[in-house]
């Protein structure tokens, strides 16, 4: 068994079994690590010594017979964005450079009382806020597949590490689908759970105390290497916490196994006037093709009538207003109240819109983005999608219709493209129905032929 591209599941069982030590998968992390990272730079801020240090204790728990977590032993990595207790936290961001918190985040807490052990952080976009993974701290993380392509952002370094077998999951932040893109882009998998679901406490660095400004669209969710490992790491960091008190007391619930034959599915090859590669459009229209073939009912999406161009937007707008929020000093002249009201509003009727969609369909399956991962650029660069030049801001614009509206979506890998690359679709969900989300690609997984091994790792 080759360990670095064992899932979660497999790679707990073995520690679990005594077929493998923590420590031993532990240091066929590190190898792998030391033998790629130069080249793809996914992993930073490793802790070697306090990563060894937690290994040896799980590996002399389960000497003693101790009771075990779901995770003992497993080494992980998380981006850099979350707070933890003697590792830095920069999200690439110079004044951030040494910044160490006090306490780990709920997200990491629960993590490590679930048994894993934290091996590092992975590279982000600088201040979470582009759509290809590079800062000033750290340099640019390149994409396993093609190392002349980006592995998108802001997320990107934990895709990266997972395709390459430097992890075996991660957790992201997804505030415009940056958990989804990079996951697209490096074909693996990446939940972005329902708004609310898992707590924003200590998800960015906040040297100074300051009060939480962020707190609509932006979720926290797994990247992994199959859905499986989706469903456990998302039912270890979701529910309330007693920090986020936005938090939704809702059932986190178990991941059903669903029959094909059962599901509702709709499809969308693309969104009104939203740009996409022949190569995305083509593979949602061939899984819809499987999926009634085994025996599905698949229908052609009738998406809401939303303006979804004014809801990518509004959207804007929403993290805008945060952001002034988060300002050290006040601004001059200030986005009034009533203003924040208003866009709240419109958002209401988009929410809405796609609860009405949802009672229909137990899915919608589309895009994630307009283009697999494309070369190397400067950030608002045009994108080349099928010879034809297309807004570097439309990058996110499949999945951030979902920050929006707050609804659960995934990406999940479904094969490659003419080039080679992987193409990576999205599933979309009712509000607070990620276990039955996540049963629905369990069901699917088998005809994407799930994740691949890039070549060379």
């Amino acid at each position: 068994m080759e360990f670095v591209f064992s899932s979660t599941f497999e790679l707990a069982a073995a520690i679990r079994d005594c077929k493998i030590s923590a420590v031993e998968a532990l240091d066929a992390h590190l190898g792998q690590i030391d033998a790629h990272n130069q080249a793809v730079n996914a992993v930073i801020s490793l802790d070697r010594e306090g990563a060894r240090s937690q290994a040896e204790k799980a590996d002399a728990a389960l000497t003693r017979g101790d009771a075990l977590g779901p995770l003992h032993g497993v080494p992980f990595t998380l981006k850099d964005t979350h707070e933890t207790a003697g590792v830095k936290t920069t999200v690439g961001f110079p004044p951030f450079a040494h910044y160490v918190a006090r306490q780990d985040s709920p997200v990491v807490t629960r993590l490590r009382a679930a048994g894993g052990v934290l091996m590092a952080k992975t590279n982000v976009a600088t201040m979470l806020s582009d759509w290809q993974s590079n800062n000033p701290l750290f340099g640019r993380t390149s994409n396993p597949w093609n190392l002349q392509r980006t592995v998108g952002g802001s997320s990107g370094g934990a895709a990266a590490a997972l395709c390459s077998g430097m992890t075996p999951f991660d957790v992201g932040s997804d505030m415009q689908a940056s958990i989804r893109l990079p996951a697209a882009f490096c074909g693996v998998y990446g939940l972005k759970p329902t708004e609310h679901r898992v707590s924003l406490a200590g998800a960015f660095p906040d040297p100074g105390g300051a009060a939480r400004s962020v707190r609509l669209m932006s979720c926290l969710g797994p990247l992994a290497r199959s859905v499986e490992d989706l469903s456990l790491i998302y039912q270890i960091i979701a529910g309330p916490d007693g920090r986020d008190t936005d938090l939704a007391p809702v059932p986190v619930g178990d991941m059903p196994k669903l029959d094909p034959r059962t599901l509702r599915i709709a499809f969308a090859p693309s969104f009104p006037a939203f740009p996409v590669a022949g190569d995305i459009s083509a593979a949602v229209e061939n899984l819809a093709r499987q999926l009634q073939r085994a025996g599905a009912v698949i229908e052609e999406a009738k998406l809401p009538k939303l303006d979804l161009h004014d809801d990518l937007e509004q959207g804007g707008a929403l993290i805008g207003m945060m952001l002034e929020a988060a300002q050290p000093e006040p601004l001059e002249e200030p986005t009034p109240v009533s203003r924040w009201f208003e866009v709240l509003a419109r958002r209401d009727r988009s929410i809405l819109a796609w609860d009405r969609f949802f009672e229909n369909h137990d899915a919608l399956l589309c895009p994630v983005a307009m283009t697999t991962a494309f070369p190397h650029c400067e950030p608002g660069a045009l994108i080349e999608v099928d010879g034809k030049e297309q807004s570097y801001w439309m990058l996110p614009a499949y999945g951030a219709v979902f920050n929006y509206s707050g609804h659960p979506a995934l990406s999940m890998p479904c094969g490659l493209d003419s080039a080679g690359l992987p193409v990576g679709l999205q599933l979309v969900g009712k509000r607070w129905s990620e276990a039955q989300l996540l049963g629905i690609a369990r069901a699917i997984e088998p005809l994407t032929g799930g994740f691949r091994r890039p070549p060379a790792y």
